[in-house]
């Protein structure tokens, strides 16, 4: 295998001068090997540049304990319902602020455009947002602040999963939404082209889910329930400021009549390249066809 770099990063642990680098991953015949999906992602990026896609992720994940536990979970203790630890605060109601913080700090430490922490819907189970990053940067960013997030947690004896549903019996998952948008779709009049591209992306619906998990939407089966604040992963759902479908366009959007939006399908554990690369297919390239995997019943 050679290792190629791509990207470098200033290293939070080691410290300046020290580097932390990015590299893709080439067979010894020069091909990418099978997990590299970013060269064909840099390949469409460069294709549509003119276009200045822009992308945000919000990666949700899941604090686990050596034993697979949740962390900090007291024996016996059953969390209460939903918006018990949602950007709470107090030790009965928010575990791992600290690992959480840590991360935040080394991520701006190296130069990943990380822009947010929040508690999320379950205790133990946090979200970080990186963005807006243009074309290939955004797999570049979120993948080395994915790096930094479980580096951070081994000085904590602590695991970061991004499983989307590692307690299958509990009722909330983690996803990585993603928020984009082309020049167009930011300029005055950018609602109907917002419009038209989730058209777009209704009917490809069962290609997208097949790629927006790395086990063919069979993880994400597990997900998208039509549960709280998920959509069901059979159907496709579009909606104003609405949690509960595929596709959603935030509220001040509308109101401006351009922006963003927000598909929420994609899971926790997806490969960035592999999603950003669907999108700019589907909306700018007008690529069709239903290039389903098999994604569970």
């Amino acid at each position: 295998m050679y290792l190629v770099p791509v990207k470098m990063f200033r290293d939070p642990f080691s410290l300046d001068p020290n580097k932390l680098v990015l590299c893709e991953v080439l067979k010894s015949n020069r091909t990418p090997a099978e997990s590299n999906l970013r060269q064909t992602c840099k390949k469409i990026m460069d294709l549509v540049k003119d276009h200045r896609p822009w992308f945000g992720m919000e990666q949700e994940y899941i604090l686990l304990d050596i034993n697979g536990q949740p962390y900090g979970w007291p024996d016996k203790y059953i969390p209460g319902l939903r918006g018990h630890s949602y950007c709470g605060v107090g030790i009965e109601k928010v575990f791992g602020r600290d690992i959480v913080e840590c991360h935040y700090k080394a991520c701006l430490y190296a130069g990943i455009e990380i822009c947010g922490i929040n508690g999320e819907a379950m205790p133990s189970q946090w979200e970080f947002q990186v963005g807006p990053c243009e074309g290939i940067e955004i797999g570049d960013h979120l993948w080395m602040a994915r790096f930094i997030l479980h580096r951070i947690c081994e000085d904590f004896g602590i695991v970061a999963t991004l499983d989307p549903k590692p307690m299958p019996d509990y009722k909330y998952a983690s996803g990585c939404h993603i928020n984009y948008s082309t020049e167009n779709m930011r300029t005055k009049g950018g609602l109907k082209d917002i419009k038209d591209a989730i058209k777009k992306l209704g009917k490809r619906h069962n290609y997208h889910i097949s790629v927006y998990d790395p086990h063919g939407g069979n993880d994400n089966a597990r997900r998208l329930t039509g549960g709280i604040s998920t959509s069901n992963i059979h159907e496709f759902t579009t909606g104003i400021n609405n949690c509960s479908v595929s596709i959603r366009i935030p509220h001040q959007v509308e109101k401006e009549g351009k922006g963003y939006f927000e598909d929420r399908r994609p899971s926790a554990n997806c490969n960035p390249y592999a999603v950003t690369e669907a999108i700019i297919r589907t909306t700018i390239l007008n690529k069709t066809g239903n290039e389903t995997k098999d994604y569970g019943n």
